[in-house]
């Protein structure tokens, strides 16, 4: 019998496994999103590295945002982090949803991310 867990795992696998075949050169967009806040981050996958990151976490953020758990958080940590890339010189990525469905707030947040600039 699997656990929630072990189906997560595999959720995850699949997707990350299409996401490396299909990324080529492209640096990744990796969401991660728990019940109070919202996290994003672009990794260069070939040397390891995280390139830009925001979170709803950081100070200047938890200041104008009511909860970090909104559409509203996510739309701004989209438009945070397509800046952030784009004054790294990032403009193409590959979107990584994780184990999560392209709905609500991850939906909101790569909306706001290619809104921002951001190609994928």
């Amino acid at each position: 019998m699997t656990t929630l867990s072990h189906r997560i795992e595999r959720r995850k696998g699949r997707v990350r496994g299409a996401l490396r075949r299909a990324a080529g050169l492209r640096k990744r967009l990796s969401v991660h999103r728990s019940s109070k806040h919202i996290y994003a981050q672009v990794i260069d996958d070939e040397n390891g590295v995280t390139l830009v990151s925001a979170s709803s976490i950081e100070k200047d953020q938890r200041g104008s945002l009511k909860t970090g758990a909104s559409i509203d958080a996510a739309k701004a940590i989209g438009k945070l982090i397509a800046e952030r890339a784009q004054q790294k010189g990032i403009k193409d990525v590959i979107f990584d949803r994780g184990s999560y469905l392209y709905h609500g707030r991850v939906k909101a947040l790569a909306e706001a991310a290619r809104e921002g600039g951001l190609k994928f």
